[in-house]
């Protein structure tokens, strides 16, 4: 099946279901306070389904709000495993139609202070290392990360099962004492609803490399969560409820 333009959404034409996730992630953003008048957004774009969807959903309410903020997207391009060049024309028009301003950066996935070392943990805290520095360089205070609400289900698994600690990643989580949020605006959003929409829409998903994309944790616990959601099919919104967020301060 021929996928629609994304720019029949920017245009106004809006199906319901696509409507419901525009307002769920506007629902979210409105419950934890995470933008406020004439805040900036820092989107961390990694090309895949998820932060294209967050992209478009922060876009398109902004039109609606008698509040303005300003969006920005960030994508990091690991020199080790680089996105396809075609790519980059693609990426560069979509997050400009959506208006942001939008960057590619290139980096280093293993830097020399990995020291030979490599994991999740780590890939993850070299891309915020690389995020948190481009706020600091332009005054920036938000990031945006396209985390749902299935990663958040996976995090909290992973964390009871393995570290005997029930927490998981935040809608609203501050690092340096509040100098800079991490926010998830799609932290209510299932992860069917981004990869329908990836579907349906001609979004440039460009899905960079990573060396343990099936091998890790993370990839090992998302059959059990959808094994839990067949026993109870608000499993996840349970467990979302149960850690009792509070909004931004």
């Amino acid at each position: 099946m021929e996928k629609l333009s994304y720019r029949t959404l920017l245009e106004g034409n809006i199906p319901p279901w696509v409507m419901r996730f525009i307002k769920h992630t506007g629902k979210a953003v409105n419950t934890y306070s995470m933008i406020r008048e004439n805040d900036t957004v820092l989107l961390s774009a990694s090309g895949g389904k998820d932060s294209l969807a967050l992209a478009l959903a922060l876009s398109i309410r902004r039109k609606w709000l008698p509040i303005h903020y300003n969006l920005k997207a960030l994508m990091i391009n690991w020199i080790e495993h680089p996105i396809p060049e075609e790519f980059r024309g693609l990426l560069a028009t979509y997050f400009n139609d959506l208006g942001y301003d939008f960057q590619i950066v290139d980096e280093h996935q293993f830097p020399e202070s990995f020291k030979g070392e490599f994991n999740c943990y780590l890939c993850s805290r070299n891309r915020r290392r690389i995020l948190f520095t481009r706020c600091e360089e332009e005054g920036m205070n938000l990031v945006a990360m396209g985390h749902h609400l299935d990663d958040l289900v996976e995090t909290s698994l992973m964390n009871l099962c393995l570290r005997g600690n029930f927490s998981t990643m935040q809608p609203v989580q501050p690092f340096f004492d509040g100098k800079i949020n991490v926010i998830r605006p799609m932290i209510e959003v299932h992860e069917s609803v981004t990869k329908r929409l990836a579907e349906a829409y001609d979004l440039p998903v460009v899905k960079p490399v990573c060396p343990y994309d099936q091998t890790n944790i993370r990839s090992r616990i998302k059959p059990i969560v959808k094994e839990l959601s067949l026993l109870d099919k608000l499993s996840r919104e349970h467990m979302y409820k149960a850690h009792h967020f509070e909004p931004r301060m």
